[in-house]
């Protein structure tokens, strides 16, 4: 059974850093690409990073040089270090994996992350 679950979310001020971590069990993690995606309250869940199993990155405009996407296929991870955070960047953060060959896709429960005075 495929399961990615999510950590790292919370509470920070902003101009804070949080390091959004997701652990893959049940799959062939190394075959997988990976993203983030977010949900803001009222609004539609949006794409907000990438990382291939080649390791080549893509990001959405709002986020390019704050975040950064990565993996670590031997321990199953990706993670999203989250620096220069805004308001705007509160939202429900999901991790989700797709098999480059067949196409399957599987996601995380989410997790929230609110940047606040």
């Amino acid at each position: 059974q495929v399961q990615l679950v999510e950590s790292g979310g919370g509470l920070v001020q902003p101009g804070g850093s949080l390091r959004l971590s997701c652990a893959a069990s049940g799959m062939a993690f190394s075959i997988y690409d990976m993203g983030w995606y977010r949900q803001a309250p009222g609004n539609q869940r949006e794409w907000v990073a990438r990382i291939t199993r080649e390791a080549a990155t893509n990001y959405t405009d709002s986020v390019k040089g704050r975040f950064t996407i990565s993996r670590d296929n031997a321990k199953k991870m990706v993670f999203l270090q989250m620096n220069s955070l805004k308001p705007e960047d509160t939202a429900v953060y999901y991790c989700k994996g797709r098999h480059r060959f067949y196409g399957n896709e599987y996601w995380g429960q989410g997790i929230q992350v609110t940047v606040s005075s």
